[in-house]
């Protein structure tokens, strides 16, 4: 059976020229000249879209979106038509839940897009009406997190852009994969970018794509990030980490929904959901001028927080059970135990880096332990209280320590960065040399390798595997 749109617009000529259009996209229509005629019509039928003005001869169409969001429990998307630039009443349409918007005059390639989006995620609630799988990336019983998934498939229902706040390895990338994964988008690219990892120079290239020959290097056309999601999301993370000219190229942007790769003469239309993080608090960074106020209403129109990992605590068995799992599965070696002592001491732990934290934590004592089950001694977290939360989610050995299984000649005991692209790359190129010196010596015999190595043989099997050295 064909879809059934309602469209409520008291112009007849707009009414036409979205009826025709919609009918083009096999889309039947009943049409609505006030709010009084749409509320008996959506009392007589059962649609699969709606689409009102906002203003209206009794009233305007945030009345009608908050009736359908009562009625239908935010089942029905309805999106909102508003006057060209009026940001403003477009952003309080979509929180009060309206899917999305378009702006007069109506353009009709965003419009079908628009259309064709919410059919499908209409489509998509109808065959599956309870969360997928991908809720289920974000682990955990406490209430907290019960609340957070239960937002999380709330706003998976509309399209506006998603605010999601948090501290520093939290969880907020894996809240943002559950939005897109429930959402219209998810067969489409998830495209996560750092914005705090890109040079100020490339970012513009990076976010809007280069046509070849527009400057020196560039070398063939490159698409840009916002191209590359086509369809799907781009999540923003560190989002207040960019700088503010690029601040206003992205606001504008995701109001025009248009983007010009540098060196083109013309601008490309753009289809994403604009998702963003940051650990920072980014109401202080607007109110002392590093970040736009209008970009953070833009972007800010949902907001979800992710709670840190303290505040959860009940939930630590089960996470450290998962990550074990996913570490020996790696190594290809079986899962070890945790003592109750060392769940116990890991839930009094104040984790200031949070999940990620827990991660390294359980992976360095996988490492080092020479017993199938790990103790509490294991954890080395008195080691950690005693650095900063960064330092403490690097689990790598020190250049110190990794040197004394090293001849004198073969470690300078300084990072040089002509040799060695990363601090990581250095410390894994001692790490093997180490490695293979052992092995060579105790010609290939692993497990008198690990004992001059003085870390378990399961240890070894594990760094083997690291730095694909198995055979």
């Amino acid at each position: 059976m064909q879809p059934l749109a309602l469209v409520v617009d008291d112009e007849p000529d707009i009414c036409e020229l979205l009826t025709m259009t919609l009918r083009r996209m096999e889309v039947r229509c009943h049409t609505a000249a006030n709010l009084s005629e749409a509320h008996r019509l959506l009392g007589e039928h059962r649609y699969d879209f709606c689409l009102t003005d906002m203003r209206l001869p009794d009233g305007d169409g945030l009345q009608l979106v908050e009736q359908i969001q009562k009625q239908s429990d935010g089942e029905l998307p309805v999106a909102v038509i508003t006057a060209h630039g009026n940001m403003d009443t477009a952003i309080s349409a979509l929180k009060m839940g309206a899917f999305d918007f378009v702006s007069k005059p109506v353009d009709l390639e965003q419009l079908r897009s628009l259309v064709k989006l919410a059919l499908r995620l209409k489509q998509k609630r109808d065959q599956t009406p309870h969360a997928g799988a991908d809720e289920q990336l974000l682990l955990g019983e406490a209430e907290n997190m019960r609340n957070l998934r239960r937002q999380i498939a709330k706003v998976a229902r509309s399209d506006a852009p998603v605010y999601i706040s948090g501290e520093s390895g939290s969880g907020k990338e894996l809240a943002a994969r559950s939005i897109h994964g429930l959402g219209a988008r998810a067969d489409k690219p998830f495209v996560p970018i750092n914005c705090g990892a890109v040079p100020a120079e490339l970012m513009e290239s990076e976010f809007f794509g280069h046509k070849k020959g527009s400057f020196t290097g560039a070398h063939k056309d490159k698409l840009g990030l916002l191209q590359s999601a086509e369809g799907g999301t781009l999540f923003l993370d560190e989002v207040a980490d960019l700088p503010l000219e690029m601040q206003v190229k992205l606001l504008r942007a995701i109001q025009e929904k248009r983007i010009r790769p540098i060196g083109s003469s013309q601008e490309v239309p753009i289809d994403v959901r604009i998702l963003s993080a940051t650990h920072k608090d980014l109401t202080r960074e607007v109110a002392e001028g590093r970040f736009r106020s209008d970009l953070y209403y833009r972007i800010n129109v949902i907001e979800i927080a992710v709670p840190p990992l303290r505040e959860r605590s009940e939930d630590i068995p089960l996470l450290a059970d998962v990550i074990m799992r996913r570490i020996a599965a790696n190594a290809d070696v079986a899962p070890p135990r945790l003592s109750g002592d060392t769940l116990e001491t890991l839930q009094k732990y104040p984790f200031p880096g949070n999940v990620r934290q827990l991660e390294n934590i359980l992976e360095r004592a996988f490492t080092l332990s020479d017993q199938y089950e790990i103790q509490a001694d294991d954890l080395l977290l008195d080691r950690d209280a005693a650095q900063p939360p960064e330092a403490s989610e690097t689990p790598s050995p020190t250049p110190s320590s990794m040197a004394e299984h090293l001849p004198a000649e073969s470690y300078s005991g300084q990072f040089d960065p002509s040799q060695f692209s990363s601090l990581d790359d250095f410390l894994q190129a001692i790490e093997r040399d180490a490695i293979e010196s052992a092995l060579t010596e105790t010609r290939w015999n692993r497990t008198a390798a690990a004992q001059k190595l003085g870390i378990s043989f399961r240890s070894l099997r594990y760094r083997l595997k690291k730095l694909g050295l198995e055979d």
